[in-house]
């Protein structure tokens, strides 16, 4: 008896990797999305060949990820750094030279 909370398509055969499009339908998000995830390090595809494809437990791990609080790193008092300031005065004026003068 199939599971009714189980969607149906593209989990039917529950293929052990998905193409990106396959896993963007199953995330509920547009294919750029996915390979967006996929370039910042998000998600970690499985290359074969030319081709990239996502692993049903990569996507697992993101979703548990995602439903994980968040924890914050504890705050480090920042440090001033030195001002530092340049004496600008003539930087940018221009003395005509002779080409022959040294």
């Amino acid at each position: 008896m199939p599971d009714p909370q189980r969607p149906r398509g593209v989990l039917a055969e529950d293929p052990l990797l998905l193409t990106p499009e396959e896993a963007a339908r199953l995330l509920r998000v547009g294919r750029t999305t996915v390979y967006a995830l996929m370039k910042t390090g998000e998600l970690r595809p499985v290359h074969i060949g030319r081709s990239c494809r996502l692993s049903r437990a990569e996507l697992e791990r993101y979703v548990t990820r995602l439903e994980a609080p968040e924890q914050k790193a504890p705050a480090r008092p920042r440090r001033r750094r030195p001002r530092m300031t340049t004496d600008q005065r003539g930087l940018f004026d221009v003395h005509p030279t002779r080409p022959d003068a040294g």
